[in-house]
C-alpha cells in the first residue's frame, strides 16, 4: 500500500484526480472490460463484493461471538458457514483465475478496500 495520501485539497475536481491518479496509476484501478474478458472482468467486480460482504459478516458474528449473544450451537453452525464460504470464494477466484490481491481495490486517498 501506497505511504502517499491526500489529507486536504482546495483545488478543483481535475487537480484531484490527478493527484489521485498519481497514488494509483488508472491502469490499475480501472475495470478492464473487453468482449474478450468480460466474463472474468464481471467475475472480479462480483467476488470484490462477496469477499467485502463476507469480511463484513465476519466481524459481525465475532462481535456476536464475543458478546456472549450466540449459544455454542450457533458458533459451530457460524464458523461452519463462514468456512464454507471461504473455501467457495477461493474455488471461484481459482476458477477465474483471480488473486486476493486482484480482488483489493484502491479506493486512491482513502487506501485499500479490504
Amino acid at each position: 500500500m501506497s505511504e502517499n495520501k491526500i489529507l486536504f485539497n482546495t483545488g478543483s475536481l481535475d487537480e484531484l484526480s490527478e493527484e489521485i491518479g498519481k497514488i494509483t496509476p488508472p491502469e490499475e484501478s480501472r475495470l478492464k472490460l473487453t468482449p474478450a474478458n468480460a466474463d472474468s472482468g464481471l467475475a472480479k467486480l462480483v467476488l470484490t463484493l462477496v469477499e467485502l460482504i463476507r469480511k463484513l459478516v465476519e466481524k459481525q458474528a465475532m462481535r456476536r461471538v464475543d458478546g456472549g449473544s450466540l449459544t455454542e450451537a450457533e458458533i459451530e453452525r457460524l464458523g461452519e458457514t463462514l468456512m464454507k464460504l471461504e473455501m467457495k470464494m477461493e474455488e471461484l477466484k481459482k476458477h477465474f483465475n483471480l488473486t486476493d490481491r486482484d480482488l483489493n481495490i484502491n479506493l486512491g486517498p482513502l487506501g485499500e478496500l479490504m
